[in-house]
């Protein structure tokens, strides 16, 4: 028997043993864990882990081991129980076309197998792209600095208050939010500033958006922050941009803006309508929806550079003038002392942050644009189709929408929903009588369909 034969016999024995001990998925076997337990002085494993009583599991989860192929085989069994609903759902979850591109490169191993960039002499390409990212990030926003992300949209929210907290120099606490934002984004916004004793307080958009008038009735010398999503919840773009701007300037609140890449790349410029932080979601591209993972877009003004949350990708020069990137700033407490972190949200979405930045780089300028004016043009048609259609007015605001609109049924919202799905469509009933409805490039082939079926379903 060879040396090499003689090794794989032995790793083969101790896999069997392992299996034989019920235990085939940790490398040890008992005889393992007791020399190690011997090592450090401890009875047994339970001994290592303080938990409390009252959340310990004394039961069995009555899970019997299967092979892999059974396993496959009743997963995907248990999988196609689900209905297969064409979507036109939107509010935060937004599906474009991924290009295969996207995975073909975000999925070598030099990528997924990376842990944080925090050696830069053996990740100078995954560094790159997140440079890359920031740097298409600041071009959309006009803004001087963008981080390489936060987890969601959602979380880049509460760290633009917590900053906005930090750098303004009124005496207040309260942040000001349109009472368009959905509520799972206010509730993480409202558990965010708890602990920094700030409130978060609504103001009443008109005609579905932001009026500057109406807010300026609203922002006080108490208010630290004020928050306008472009497009809004309910798709609706905003005008008055820089009037609302000016409303938060005049009490020396921050001006945050809500929006991701694709409407950026139409929409008025951040910093041309006075935002002083942008935030949203830019998993929009790059990632199909996840429905619970996003990827948390950050920039804002240079002057609040020492102020970023999470972590920064810098350009330098290695030891021999070469151009090199590396982590140039991160202000989380593991990093630097307690009283100078400005926060400790600790990790950021880099592999997602990859995933956008392929796929913008493979839009390009024009691509990103024509895919935004899409949005737009396709939301107005299917409107006007379905405002056709007796019983239906769409949009419900007589404005310019992006990617989804209100549309105002006769009949009992949550009814015309159930009868929809019935006939293989998804959408939100948002009251009684309102349904919100999203299309984009990937349902764009359904669309005729859809429209045919809300005709049925309102007769």
């Amino acid at each position: 028997m060879t040396q090499q034969t003689q090794m794989t016999q032995n790793s083969q024995n101790a896999s069997s043993e392992r299996r034989s001990e019920g235990n085939p998925f940790t490398p040890h076997t008992e005889a393992d864990v007791e020399a190690m337990l011997d090592a450090i002085g401890a009875e047994s494993v339970e001994e290592l882990f303080d938990i409390p009583p009252s959340v310990q599991f004394e039961g069995s989860f009555g899970i019997e081991s299967a092979s892999e192929q059974t396993v496959v085989q009743d997963i995907s069994a248990t999988l196609a129980q689900n209905e297969q609903l064409t979507e036109f759902l939107g509010r935060g979850q937004y599906d474009h076309y991924v290009p295969s591109l996207v995975d073909n490169l975000s999925l070598r191993s030099e990528f997924l197998t990376s842990y944080t960039q925090y050696q830069p002499e053996i990740a100078q390409g995954f560094l790159q792209a997140l440079f890359e990212y920031q740097s298409m990030l600041v071009e959309l926003t006009g803004l001087g600095v963008a981080n390489c992300s936060m987890y969601d949209a959602a979380t880049a929210l509460g760290e633009a208050a917590l900053l906005a907290d930090r750098v303004r120099e009124t005496s207040g606490s309260q942040v000001l939010v349109s009472d368009l934002v959905r509520e799972e984004r206010l509730s993480v916004l409202e558990n965010y500033l708890a602990g920094a004793d700030m409130t978060v307080e609504t103001y009443p958009t008109v005609n579905g958006a932001t009026d500057a008038a109406t807010l300026a009735e609203h922002v006080t010398d108490e208010t630290v922050m004020v928050y306008v999503e472009n497009p809004t919840a309910i798709g609706s773009i905003q005008e008055e941009l820089s009037a609302a701007g000016d409303v938060a300037d005049e009490h020396d609140a921050a001006f945050c803006l809500g929006s991701d890449p694709v409407a950026l790349a139409l929409l008025e410029e951040p910093a041309a309508v006075g935002a002083d932080i942008v935030v949203g979601d830019a998993s929009v591209l790059g990632l199909s929806p996840a429905y619970g993972m996003g990827l948390g877009l950050f920039a804002c003004r240079e002057d609040y550079l020492r102020q970023v949350p999470g972590r920064l990708v810098g350009v330098s020069e290695d030891a021999s003038d070469n151009r090199a990137y590396t982590l140039t700033l991160q202000t989380r407490e593991q990093h630097i002392r307690r009283e100078r972190a400005t926060s400790n949200i600790c990790t950021n979405q880099a592999w997602v942050a990859l995933r956008t930045a392929i796929h913008i780089a493979w839009l390009g300028a024009t691509g990103l644009v024509d895919l935004a004016a899409e949005c737009v043009e396709l939301s107005r048609d299917l409107a006007a189709d379905l405002d056709e259609i007796d019983g239906v007015t769409a949009p419900v605001y007589d404005r310019h929408h992006f990617r989804e609109f209100l549309a105002e049924t006769r009949q009992d919202a949550e009814q015309v929903a159930a009868d929809l799905e019935s006939a293989g469509f998804a959408v939100h009933a948002v009251d009684d009588h309102r349904i919100q409805v999203c299309i984009t490039d990937a349902n764009r082939p359904e669309r005729d369909e859809f429209v045919a079926a809300v005709e049925e379903v309102v007769a």
